[in-house]
């Protein structure tokens, strides 16, 4: 089968959980972003909004955050996440990229998603890892939560739909072979 860089791209792409201190370049970080807004959205609106977090402090602190969230939770899973030690929701990645836009956007959801593919993508054709982050997005409309989200950057008008988290894993890191589920595509002509 003859592939082009695109599609070895998107073969190659694979969800990193762990990952070394470097950090992602601006450079590298700016053409990322920009590849989220190339996303396509619906009727054009572009009613997102991408806050990128590099600074160790801020990180440590949205983590904390959720945590304390956490531990208030009625779901045994979270509490027990929020008393660990060791839970770093983004896996202590350098950069973590929160993608929100507004609620009353009927397409919101879809079109975040959309840009944190391309985002993805375009770090893969970078020699950059990533993983998609979801915790923040249920959490982000509590009150101390979305006052800490506004205050690193996000509109106040906005919630979280995902994240990504973006470095570069260690050379021991395990990847996983990429199967195509039975099943799972259907053509019909």
């Amino acid at each position: 089968m003859n592939m082009n860089e695109v599609l070895k791209t998107i073969k190659a792409r694979r969800s990193i959980r762990t990952y070394t201190e470097r950090q992602v370049s601006e450079e590298d970080l700016k053409l990322i972003l920009e590849a989220g807004a190339y996303a396509p959205n619906g009727m054009h609106y572009e009613t997102w909004h991408f806050t990128a977090v590099q600074n160790n402090f801020s990180l440590r602190m949205l983590n904390e955050l959720l945590k304390s969230l956490y531990r208030d939770s009625d779901n045994l899973y979270t509490v027990e996440r929020g008393n660990s030690d060791t839970y770093c929701f983004y896996y202590n990645a350098p950069t973590l990229v929160i993608v929100s836009n507004e609620p009353t956007c009927t397409w919101a959801g879809q079109d975040c998603a959309c840009a944190l593919q391309n985002m993805f993508l375009a770090a893969r054709s970078l020699g950059i890892d990533s993983c998609w982050i979801n915790q923040l997005g249920a959490v982000s409309d509590d009150p101390d939560m979305h006052a800490y989200l506004t205050e690193l950057g996000m509109p106040d008008n906005h919630r979280v739909y995902g994240c990504a988290a973006l470095g570069y894993a260690p050379a021991d890191a395990p990847l996983k072979e990429k199967k195509l589920k039975e099943g799972t595509i259907t053509i019909v002509r």
